[in-house]
């Protein structure tokens, strides 16, 4: 049986100056995906200890139709614009997941 699950690793940089801001619309965006749509499954957010304008977000989806839904959500698309200038740098990452646990 397959995964379908869609599981992705975001690395992003953001502008010093625009760090704190980011951050409430990261915060915010991730509560409103979590909150609203049922595919997606998880969304962890975290800086890097020795360089906080570095961002992690490690993301889970249903399926990749879910995340196709996600990036079309109003949530997301007004993230987006609203961060367009604060963030310097984007990678996304696709992962398979091997063990996926929660306590």
């Amino acid at each position: 049986m397959s995964d379908e699950r869609m599981v992705r690793i975001a690395e992003i940089e953001v502008d010093p100056a625009r760090l704190d801001a980011y951050k409430a619309l990261l915060a915010e965006v991730g509560r409103a995906s979590l909150e609203l749509e049922p595919g997606v499954l998880m969304l962890h957010s975290v800086s890097l200890k020795d360089a906080p304008t570095h961002i992690r977000v490690f993301e889970v989806y249903a399926s990749r139709a879910a995340y196709e839904e996600h990036i079309q959500t109003p949530h997301f698309l007004s993230y987006k614009a609203d961060t367009a200038d604060m963030v310097t740098a984007l990678h996304l990452i696709e992962v398979d997941p091997i063990l996926l646990a929660a306590k």
